[in-house]
């Protein structure tokens, strides 16, 4: 039958985009769904500053008025700036394994975005590099985060059939706690804080609003990712909306923060207590009791798993050993909380500084994921 892919321009045509999932991994024990309030969010202009400065369009493929796949077109005007391309990025693609609903998607996307004058169709990735971004193409069998995305292993085997290229690739890191912080961190702690007069300090609620420190550590964020693949600086409007949505929530006592001996911000580590398995009893919706599972993982009950979702350092502190302050910090707490193991966000596989730091721990390398590209000069 034939692919019909249409616009997002209705209420229905919205909530076929939202719900597609909740259909379509019923049953995958996998899967770790988003709440769909969120994705709404993102289609709704008034609550993404980052529409601002991108240009942004919905899709949705029916076969006989049934959805059976969705996709994100967007342009992000200050990215292409910056890394002077001129990138249509496609995103929140969901697909059945079918290749004429996939190439229509994609298709699609690639249409709209030559039409705005680029010329090569590049994903899965977000507005903001703090959105989910990668295919997975490994490690199909682990279950996925909160942060990540976890696709069918026919995802990949699609966009190669359809010509799509590697432009980067992820992997993530699994770590068991250990009871001891391993003496390579603890020493070079140790040095950087008798040495160089850096200290980690815990933030409390009324630092983050009344003392702008929310402000400062995505600042901080915007110049330690300036150079990473496919970045755009956070705006002051954006910085406010993740900062409403997530750092509120999330226990401080995880996030440790460097100062150096004049009180400025070099370092940010953000982690958090898994939200894996309250997000898939959620099943992307907070109501009737969806808010309860969260609520509960978040401040009552934690997981036996942390996610340590991203580090930033000042690019003239980095190398100088602040992530070992992190660690120093954290696997105490971790073993307080009760944690087992850990698990990164996505790190670049060709980011030896970043990947290197993990040696003591003995790390595990999963679930590698992959942005692709094309070229979509020509029809």
């Amino acid at each position: 039958m034939k692919v019909e892919v249409r616009k997002v321009t209705c209420q229905q045509d919205r909530d076929d985009f939202v719900r597609l999932p909740r259909m379509m991994y019923h049953g995958v024990t996998q899967y770790v769904p988003d709440l769909e309030r969120d994705i709404a969010g993102i289609i709704c202009r008034k609550d993404n500053p980052g529409l601002e400065f991108s240009n942004v369009q919905f899709f949705v493929a029916y076969r006989d008025d049934v959805p059976v796949g969705r996709i994100a077109g967007i342009v992000n005007r200050k990215a292409n700036e910056h890394w002077k391309q001129r990138v249509v990025r496609f995103g929140l693609i969901e697909f059945i394994d079918d290749l004429g609903v996939s190439r229509a998607l994609l298709e699609a996307v690639g249409q709209w975005g030559r039409e705005l004058g680029m010329n090569t169709l590049q994903g899965p990735m977000g507005i903001t590099d703090f959105d989910k971004e990668g295919m997975l193409i490994e490690d199909f069998h682990l279950t996925g985060t909160m942060n990540t995305i976890w696709n069918p292993d026919y995802y990949p085997r699609h966009m190669e059939a359809l010509g799509f290229q590697k432009a980067v690739d992820w992997v993530q890191i699994r770590i068991q706690i250990p009871q001891e912080t391993p003496l390579r961190y603890s020493r070079t702690a140790q040095y950087v804080r008798e040495q160089i007069g850096l200290r980690v300090v815990k933030l409390s609620s009324s630092d983050v609003d009344k003392g702008n420190y929310g402000q400062r550590v995505f600042q901080l964020l915007n110049q330690a990712y300036e150079p990473i693949f496919g970045f755009s600086s956070l705006t002051a409007q954006q910085i406010d909306y993740f900062l409403d949505k997530y750092l509120k929530l999330i226990d401080l006592k995880l996030i440790p923060v460097v100062l150096n001996e004049k009180d400025e911000l070099v370092g940010v580590a953000i982690t958090m207590g898994s939200m894996t398995k309250a997000m898939q009893k959620a099943n992307g919706r907070l109501w009737p009791m969806g808010w309860y599972h969260l609520i509960k993982a978040l401040k009552w009950k934690h997981a036996d798993s942390a996610e340590m979702l991203l580090i930033g350092v000042r690019p003239d502190y980095q190398g100088m050993g602040v992530n070992a302050l992190f660690f120093d910090d954290l696997i105490p707490i971790y073993n307080q909380y009760g944690f087992k193991w850990a698990e990164t966000g996505p790190q670049l596989e060709d980011n030896v500084r970043e990947l290197s730091q993990w040696k003591p721990l003995k790390p595990e390398y999963v679930k590698r994921r992959r942005c692709y590209k094309k070229l979509i000069n020509e029809k």
